[in-house]
């Protein structure tokens, strides 16, 4: 058999619109899985990229951590004195009630010197 530009084929149309078909549908599914793995691999990249990109730590980021950190410091302190505060002003009440017992109890005292300087011993 001699195979040349001249040889002629015979074929059914049906089976040859049907070797179309399935190689345009061939074509198609390679053309949608390949732009389909490209969008994949672009979201991904684009992820990653902002991934890092917020993962780094701006300067004005730094100076709010730095600001962060010294304002908790300001507050333990300051929580530690209104502790201390409490206790001063318990401690204060407590004294301020002895001050005034005692100056009743000077005040008799006086009243009772008076009372025997003047003669009145009761």
């Amino acid at each position: 058999m001699k195979i040349s530009d001249n040889t002629s084929v015979a074929m059914p149309i049906k089976n040859m619109v049907g070797i179309v078909i399935a190689v345009a549908m061939g074509v198609f599914a390679y053309t949608e899985v390949t732009a389909r793995l490209t969008s994949l691999e672009t979201s991904r990249e684009l992820f990653q990229a902002d991934l890092l990109k917020k993962s780094e730590q701006k300067p004005t980021d730094q100076e709010q951590f730095m600001l962060i950190e010294s304002l908790y410091g300001d507050v333990e302190k300051l929580t530690v004195t209104q502790e201390q505060n409490m206790t001063n002003k318990v401690n204060i009440e407590f004294l301020k009630d002895q001050v005034e017992k005692l100056q009743r109890d000077v005040e008799k005292l006086k009243d009772k010197q008076r009372d025997f300087a003047n003669g009145n011993n009761h």
